[in-house]
C-alpha cells in the first residue's frame, strides 16, 4: 500500500507541471516505422493498448493487456540516477464468463534500465517479468499474473490503421488537445492462458491501439465511451467520445475500414447512446454496458460478454475502469467482436 500511494504521489507531482513543459502533437504529424512502434519518451502518456477474444476448450474468453507510460518532468531537478523521470504501470485481465467476473492484476515501476522499460525505435515494454515485445514483425505477450497468465503472440493480418488525420487524432477543440494514435485490427492470437495451475490453449484475434499525447483531455471533459471491433469480413471499426459531467459529448470521432477504404467521421457524426447498465457491488460504481452509436446515422450496439468486466486499478494508476469484451451488430446485418472501454463514470479520469 505504501509503494502504491509513493506512485500516486509521483503521478499527481506529473500532472501538476504544464501541457506546455512536454513535447506537443501537432497538425501535419507524420507516423514513420518501425519508430513509431516504440516509445516517445518526451510526450507526457503513452500506452499500448491490446484486447482480444479468444476460443478456448474452456469456452469463449476475452483479454487485456495494457502498459503505460508517463514523462515525469518534476523529478528532472534530481540528479539520481533512480530519479523517476518515466512512470510504468501494466494492466492485464482475462474475462472468463464461468468465472462471471475479471481476473485482473496490475504493476507499477519507474523507468530503469533493463528492469522497467519503455525502449525507443520499436514496441519493447517491461516491468520485471511482464513484457510486450515486437518480435519478427509479431507481438509477444507474456503476463504472469496474480491467479491467471497469459502468454500469446499476436500476428498482424492487416496493414496499420491511422485514426484521425493519417495518425493526428484530435482528442477536443483544441489543436493541441490530440495524440498520435495508430491501430492494428484482425491480429490473430496463438498461445496459452494459464488459470491456476491449468494450462489452456487458445486462438482468436485481437486488437492493438499505440497512443501518445501530452494533452489528452480538454479541460471540461471527465472521461471517454471507446469501442474497437474487429467486423466479419475483414472491416475494423473504431469510435471513441469524451463526455463532460452532464455526459454530453465534449468530442468524438470514429475510422472505418471497409473493403481497403478508410473513412474518417467528424465529431457530429457520431452519437453515443446507453442502452443497458449495471452497479457493480464493490464499487458502487454504474456502468453503461450495453451501448448503442451511430456513426452518421448508422445505428451500432454492442453487448458484453459478460457485465462484471470492471478494472479497479487504484493500486497502480489510482483509477476504476470498465474495460469489456464485447459482441456488435451493426446496419446491413453487420456482426464483430471486440472491446468497449468506459473511463470517468466514478470521478474525473486523473491518469
Amino acid at each position: 500500500m505504501r509503494r502504491a500511494a509513493a506512485f500516486l504521489a509521483l503521478i499527481v507531482s506529473a500532472f501538476l507541471t504544464h501541457a506546455a513543459d512536454y513535447a506537443p502533437v501537432v497538425p501535419g504529424l507524420k507516423l514513420a516505422f518501425p519508430k513509431d512502434f516504440g516509445a516517445h519518451p518526451d510526450h507526457r502518456i503513452e500506452w499500448w493498448y491490446a484486447t482480444g477474444h479468444l476460443e478456448t476448450p474452456k469456452g469463449p474468453m476475452g483479454f487485456q493487456v495494457t502498459f503505460f507510460r508517463l514523462r515525469n518532468k518534476a523529478a528532472d531537478a534530481n540528479p539520481s540516477r533512480f530519479s523517476p523521470t518515466q512512470l510504468l504501470f501494466a494492466h492485464a485481465a482475462l474475462a472468463d464468463p464461468a468465472h462471471g467476473k475479471l481476473r485482473h492484476d496490475q504493476r507499477i515501476a519507474r523507468g530503469f534500465p533493463a528492469l522497467a522499460e519503455t525502449r525507443t525505435g520499436d514496441t519493447d515494454v517491461f516491468i520485471d517479468d511482464w513484457s510486450f515485445k515486437r518480435v519478427d514483425g509479431k507481438y509477444v505477450a507474456r503476463i504472469p499474473g496474480d491467479g491467471f497468465a497469459l502468454d500469446l503472440v499476436l500476428a498482424p493480418t492487416q496493414p496499420l490503421l491511422l485514426q484521425g488525420d493519417a495518425g493526428y487524432s484530435r482528442k477536443g477543440p483544441l489543436p493541441s488537445q490530440a495524440s498520435g494514435y495508430y491501430s492494428e485490427p484482425h491480429l490473430a492470437v496463438t498461445g496459452t492462458v494459464k488459470i491456476g495451475a491449468q494450462s489452456i490453449e487458445a486462438r482468436g484475434s485481437a486488437w492493438l491501439d499505440h497512443e501518445w499525447s501530452s494533452q489528452i483531455l480538454a479541460e471540461n471533459a471527465v472521461g471517454w465511451d471507446w469501442v474497437g471491433l474487429n467486423l466479419e469480413g475483414g472491416a475494423a471499426l473504431m469510435a471513441f467520445r469524451l463526455r463532460d459531467k452532464e455526459g454530453s459529448t465534449v468530442w468524438a470521432s470514429a475510422t472505418l475500414r471497409r473493403d481497403g477504404k478508410v473513412r474518417v467521421y467528424a465529431k457530429d457524426e457520431v452519437r453515443f447512446t446507453p442502452r443497458r447498465t449495471w452497479r457493480s457491488p464493490r464499487t458502487g460504481v454504474t456502468w453503461p454496458v450495453e451501448m448503442g452509436f451511430e456513426i452518421a446515422g448508422e445505428p451500432w450496439v454492442v453487448t458484453p460478454m459478460m457485465d462484471d468486466q470492471e478494472m479497479d486499478a487504484r493500486g497502480s494508476t489510482g483509477t476504476l475502469y470498465w474495460e469489456g469484451a464485447v459482441t456488435a451488430t451493426g446496419p446491413g446485418g453487420a456482426k464483430g467482436r471486440g472491446y468497449l472501454e468506459l473511463t470517468g463514470y466514478s470521478e474525473r479520469l486523473r491518469f
